[in-house]
């Protein structure tokens, strides 16, 4: 009976646990946009819109039913480099048929930058507000996150986010495609 009881309680204290190592890694949603530590675990929802697994996104973009948008940010050609330097850009490999909008993830954007994500987002949904928007960059990332809760608040009504981006996409052996971004008024 000791016996019994000694292994019925050690067998709880071992779930408790792992509930407990499980409850750790889950992040909570922040109240606002993350504003820092972009490359970190993100949340499992985000309040309002629906958040896709890979199976879920593969069959809305074979579908064609929804507009891709990616956020990823794109590092900027450094003003002080001498004129003769070659700059060349890292190639963004980006699920096919979406727009590339980057530096909109971040959690406080210039005017000028909130501008061109507004323009952005108009273009791809064709001024639809019920349009379904799949925002998304890489696994673990913020910008996707924020950028869809800022969609949110212009009052799209059909927004999704894609948390494994093109992580995700590329590990379940999907296309990609090489892709520029959208250029912005002072490009």
């Amino acid at each position: 009976m000791i016996v019994r009881l000694t292994a019925i309680v050690l067998a709880a204290a071992l779930l408790l646990i792992a509930v407990a190592a499980w409850a750790d890694d889950l992040v909570a949603e922040p109240p606002g946009y993350r504003t820092e530590n972009y490359r970190a675990p993100v949340p499992t929802t985000l309040n309002g819109a629906r958040v896709l697994s890979t199976s879920e996104t593969e069959a809305i973009w074979r579908t064609k039913s929804a507009a891709f948008i990616d956020v990823l940010p794109r590092p900027p050609k450094p003003k002080s480099l001498p004129v003769a330097t070659v700059w060349r850009e890292q190639p963004r490999l980006d699920i096919p048929g979406s727009i590339w909008l980057p530096d909109t993830g971040y959690g406080v954007l210039a005017a000028a930058t909130e501008d061109y994500l507004k323009r952005g987002l108009a273009q791809a949904s064709g001024g639809d507000l019920g349009r379904m928007l799949v925002f998304y960059c890489l696994e673990d990332c913020w910008m996707s996150w924020n950028a869809a809760k800022r969609a949110l608040t212009y009052g799209y009504r059909a927004v999704a986010w894609y948390p494994d981006g093109t992580d995700g996409w590329a590990r379940a052996d999907l296309p990609l495609q090489q892709t520029q971004p959208e250029p912005r008024p002072e490009e």
